[in-house]
């Protein structure tokens, strides 16, 4: 398979950056000259820049467009007003999860959304399959680069550069830089302060530049996608793929917050009301290891000698500096246990938890 590129791809090549596939796309995992845990560090305590254009990115336009998307998606869309961000979902019919995704109201007839990599054309077919036909949906997964800068030094990074850095959580604001016009989205997937600035891709390099110098003082430090996965593990946000699929609905990962439902339609609404009014299916929860254990997705849980579930993701948390994992455990466990993880054949002792294991500083 030949995989996609980032804008930016010569700037990880010049940065020393350890590659690997995600959702199709060539992305840098880690850089040389620290790794995970400076990259880990730099976002916590300082800031961090990350390319992570292989999210998808698609517009919805048209009479009507933001309605379409409120019948089709569950999060309730006319909860926020152009200008905000909201965390939704795409389900099939039977409430499994599709994608994950963050709409971006820019009017009840134009909005932004940006789905995973590996989910975007998917989402994308099936809008556009069930759409009216005064609609236009449009795949622009190429035509834009994102940059996630995040941590406590991101807003006076961006402040130096001229950027918006003001406008509240889950909200955005354009912006011109170097010529570009840019949407500085006050979004991210860290747990810290940060913001996601979506650039037209033969932008991407100037952008980068400038940000990475406006950055220097502060010891802005590009980070890659495993950085990215151990904060957003510590915080207990889900990836698609491992704590979120067509076989974990919202109901079991716990994202009921996500789901309007009190809405007359949206898809999979019938299966996702039965299963949250049966109360039945297991949930995703925290655990955090008692010992030095490190927990990896699809390791076996156990609870009084019987298996109660699966770790969906785990890592060594380097804040913590111990293991964490999100579970997909059975009702009968309940936040407090013990429970074992079978970590290639040793039983390590992990306690229940409700995430997040480090205390959130988006806001």
């Amino acid at each position: 398979m030949t995989l996609a590129h980032s804008p930016l791809h010569a700037r990880h090549l010049e940065l020393g950056a350890k590659l690997a596939e995600f959702g199709g796309w060539e992305m840098p995992l880690e850089y040389a000259g620290g790794g995970v845990l400076a990259e880990h560090k730099a976002v916590r305590e300082g800031v961090g820049i990350f390319d992570v254009s292989h999210l998808g990115k698609a517009t919805v336009q048209g009479p009507g467009a933001a309605a379409y998307l409120d019948r089709c998606l569950t999060n309730a869309v006319d909860r926020i007003a152009p200008g905000q961000a909201q965390y939704t979902l795409c389900c099939d019919d039977d409430g499994g999860v599709v994608d994950d995704l963050i709409v971006y109201l820019r009017s009840d007839d134009d909005v932004l959304l940006v789905p995973n990599a590996a989910n975007t054309a998917e989402v994308v077919r099936r809008l556009v399959e069930r759409a009216p036909g005064d609609l236009t949906i449009t795949d622009r997964h190429h035509d834009f680069a994102v940059l996630a800068v995040q941590g406590p030094r991101s807003e006076e990074t961006l402040a130096q550069l001229g950027l918006p850095v003001s406008h509240d959580y889950m909200s955005y604001a354009e912006a011109q830089l170097d010529g570009a016009t840019l949407t500085v989205c006050r979004t991210g997937y860290t747990g810290e302060r940060g913001y996601e600035l979506v650039v037209p891709a033969d932008s991407a390099v100037a952008v980068w530049d400038a940000i990475m110098a406006g950055g220097e003082e502060h010891a802005i430090r590009a980070c890659g996608l495993g950085a990215r996965d151990t904060l957003r593990t510590e915080m207990g946000y889900p990836l698609h793929g491992q704590d979120l699929s067509l076989e974990i609905s919202p109901v079991m990962a716990r994202l009921g917050w996500a789901v309007g439902w009190d809405k007359p339609e949206f898809w999979g609404r019938d299966a996702l009301l039965a299963q949250r009014q049966a109360g039945e299916v297991p949930l995703l929860r925290g655990l955090v290891a008692v010992g030095r254990g490190i927990a990896r997705p699809h390791m076996a849980v156990a609870a009084g000698g019987a298996e109660v579930g699966e770790v969906t993701s785990g890592t060594f948390s380097p804040t913590l500096r111990r293991g964490v994992a999100l579970a997909l455990l059975d009702r009968t466990v309940s936040v407090g246990d013990e429970v074992t993880v079978d970590v290639r054949g040793r039983a390590e002792p992990f306690r229940v938890t409700a995430p997040p294991f480090v205390e959130s500083s988006t806001r």
